[in-house]
């Protein structure tokens, strides 16, 4: 037999060379059931990694990146799940203050509008392309700490997945208890997003802690102008 994925001819359950199965079982509902135990596993899924980056930010992030990637659930797929969240919740409660919020005339600005409306509809995505601009900020703050630029995203992809989760109780609290708490939501995640960048690089250096929170409001900042600015260079292209 061949293996279906290297083609390298294997003679038992697992193929010697890349370790893929000969024969895959059928998709029925155990199967369902376990995918969904694997991913809420307290030891190794998302349960777990919300635990350890609410307690030790800095430290698991490190552990990962330099000792064991099996622990936490990955980090692109854990933002894009708690983005997912955050959507879900806004949307069924109808919350009207976003972390992310444009306004403008749809006549003048049709383009930064649609662009900010398709960030407020994919925040799993967006909040990836926000991270690259944050981590710009945090590679340039904390130049010395040998990181590079795709660790620190990675990072960031973590406690900016936290950051939703917060963002994401508090607005289910205004949308169950009618409380206007969508504004200390923001605060209360930017100051974990600055508290757990700053554990990150150091957590014995306090000024590791302003500057991180620096580096995410620039980072944000950054990258809400330059969105505007690309749907206004759009408008001009198309109306010239």
């Amino acid at each position: 037999m061949d293996c279906k994925n290297c083609s390298r001819e294997v003679s038992s359950k697992f193929c010697p060379d890349c370790g893929q199965v000969t024969s895959l079982k059928r998709i029925d509902g155990h199967y369902i059931i376990h995918e969904i135990e694997h991913v809420l596993h307290f030891e190794r899924g998302i349960l777990y990694t919300i635990k350890e980056l609410c307690i030790r930010p800095g430290l698991k992030i490190r552990e990962y990146l330099t000792e064991n990637r099996s622990r936490l659930v990955k980090p692109i797929i854990f933002i894009i799940i708690t983005s997912l969240i955050y959507t879900i919740i806004i949307n069924v409660f109808h919350i009207e203050e976003q972390y992310v919020k444009f306004e403008g005339e749809g006549a003048k600005l049709s383009t930064p509008i649609k662009i900010f409306t398709w960030i407020q509809g994919h925040y799993g995505y967006a909040n990836i392309i926000m991270g690259v601009f944050i981590a710009f900020w945090s590679k340039l703050f904390f130049k010395k700490y040998q990181f590079n630029f795709f660790e620190i995203l990675i990072m960031l992809c973590f406690v900016m997945g936290i950051g939703m989760l917060i963002f994401s109780v508090f607005a289910m609290l205004e949308g169950v208890a009618k409380l206007k708490v969508s504004e200390l939501g923001g605060i209360v995640g930017v100051a974990y997003c600055s508290w757990a960048i700053g554990q990150f690089f150091a957590k014995e250096k306090i000024f590791n802690y302003i500057k991180a929170l620096f580096a995410y409001l620039l980072g944000m900042l950054t990258f809400v102008i330059l969105a505007f600015l690309l749907g206004i260079l759009i408008d001009f292209i198309i109306k010239h």
